[in-house]
């Protein structure tokens, strides 16, 4: 088996010559002459065989093939690092622990300790090279290690990452496959520890899936093997530092400027409101845009499986579900959340999603004096949203007929929106439709708005408008009681 290469041989330093091999002894046999033969050139796809061959070779023997130069600027990394490690003075320890507010200093630090590795290794670095590796090693040091640029790029909506070598994001609503990687499955697994050891979570073979958030709100899902064959799953859907207003909307084009002022006046005249859409179809920024229409003078309790709503109200009190310990014990659902916030005296409640039978007990808030209560749940359309909510509250194990859940329903909700992904990226409220209550045993639905699609133009975008259906909803009342006022020439049919 030929002999792999050293670091040092590969980036051109001097190759070291092999040990001399003992003589064998061997009985004599009459010399014989060979003609040597004359080998045909090797075909490309030959020649990628033989490098293969040659990876896997060096990784039998225990040797990791450098076969690029981001191999070698990993293995200049694990360098510098175990030289951190082992050569940090007691005053650098203590300029590290102060974090991110002495990122210039560590950056500095991490500076000398490069320069050491690069100058006895012989490697040869550009100076924007040195300045990468400088920044690499910071991001590891205090932040996600490879994810921290994708997190620091405010165009980037989603980061998905399919082990540690396959790292997906969303831009513009396109996915596209990014150059990023980690060195393996246990770099990959120590940033995943970084993330969840500040909100006192866990995941390991035993709970290998969980709910988290970083600082920022951004949410987390974490699945790992055995349940993820591709080894450690992660995907973080970013949010804006900047909370989106409804003009943020108008301009991106999710709704029109009479929708956002009927859903402004929707949110000051107290109406139930539940925002119903796919994933990833915008239904928690559309939330947090209606939360900001909420008055500061109201008291409002957020219940969330993973904190992500941020309300710019004073007067807000944010909950978040706890998972099960080791021992399988001190689990706290969503359900015993919207129980306990009914006895905090709220204004408003904002559940972040209903997805099981904590929906009884929102629905049960909704038609006990709590008006103005918003949530969100999984649907693709209005109609699909009852009946989903339906099977959430047989959910709660409460053996209820179908037509006394279907009341509960009709009485709770007032209004729905109905959010969708186009095929462009684009996120539009697609529907606003009134729930008018029961006859016989169905619910009648009224649509208010809706978003009409033109035509797909020759870049792939969707051209559309939307437009009023001209019909006066039956909640007028509300809007007289406390104080809102729209003009009948608002709901003109074909006014958008």
């Amino acid at each position: 088996m030929a002999r792999s290469l050293s670091l040092l041989e590969r980036l051109g330093g001097k190759k070291q010559e092999p040990p001399p091999q003992p003589e064998r002894t061997r009985l004599s046999k009459p010399e014989v002459k060979h003609t040597p033969e004359v080998k045909p050139a090797y075909t490309e796809k030959q020649i990628q065989q033989e490098r293969e061959a040659a990876v896997e070779a060096s990784a039998f023997v225990g040797r990791r093939a450098l076969a690029s130069k981001s191999d070698v600027m990993q293995e200049l990394k694990l360098a510098v690092h175990r030289r951190i490690v082992d050569e940090m003075t007691p005053e650098e320890q203590q300029v590290l622990v102060r974090g991110e507010e002495a990122r210039d200093q560590i950056k500095n630090i991490i500076s000398v300790y490069s320069n050491r590795e690069i100058a006895e290794g012989t490697y040869t670095l550009s100076r924007g090279e040195r300045m990468q590796l400088v920044d690499d090693i910071s991001n590891e040091l205090l932040g996600l290690g490879p994810l921290e640029p994708l997190l620091q790029d405010d165009s980037i909506t989603e980061i998905m990452v399919n082990g540690p070598k396959q790292i997906f994001i969303e831009k513009k609503g396109k996915l596209t496959l990014t150059d990023v990687h980690f060195y393996d499955n246990a770099h990959l697994m120590n940033i995943i520890e970084r993330i969840l050891t500040p909100l006192g979570r866990r995941v390991d073979e035993s709970s290998p899936l969980v709910d988290a958030r970083l600082a920022d709100g951004s949410r987390v899902n974490i699945i790992i093997p055995p349940l993820s064959l591709v080894g450690p799953a992660v995907t973080i859907r970013k949010f804006s530092k900047k909370a989106l207003s409804i003009q943020d909307l108008i301009n991106f084009g999710t709704l029109s400027e009479d929708m956002g002022m009927f859903l402004d006046a929707c949110v000051k005249a107290r109406l139930n409101i539940l925002v119903s859409g796919g994933t990833g179809s915008g239904k928690t920024t559309t939330l947090n845009v209606l939360s900001s229409f909420i008055p500061h003078t109201d008291r409002i309790v957020t219940i969330e499986d993973a904190a992500e709503l941020r309300l710019q109200q004073t007067h807000v009190v944010t909950l978040e579900s706890r998972p099960a310990n080791l021992e399988g014990h001190g689990a706290i659902t969503i359900r015993d959340l919207v129980r306990n916030a009914l006895r905090m005296r709220p204004d408003r409640i904002i559940v972040g999603e209903v997805r099981s039978g904590e929906a009884l007990d929102m629905l049960q808030a909704m038609n006990t004096g709590h008006d103005g209560s918003l949530t969100t749940a999984h649907a693709n359309t209005p109609r699909d949203v009852l009946s989903r909510l339906e099977t959430m509250v047989l959910m709660a194990g409460m053996e209820l007929p179908v037509r006394a859940v279907r009341t509960q329903v009709s009485s709770a909700i007032d209004l729905i929106l109905q959010q969708s992904r186009i095929r462009d990226g684009s996120r539009k409220i697609t529907y606003i439709t009134e729930v008018q209550g029961m006859e016989g045993d169905t619910i009648i639905l009224q649509d208010l708005f809706r978003y009409v699609q033109d035509r797909i133009d020759e870049r792939g975008k969707s051209v559309g408008h939307f437009e009023s259906m001209g019909l006066m909803p039956n909640f007028m009342d509300k809007f007289q009681m406390n104080g809102i006022e729209l003009p009948p020439s608002f709901f003109m049919a074909g006014r958008g």
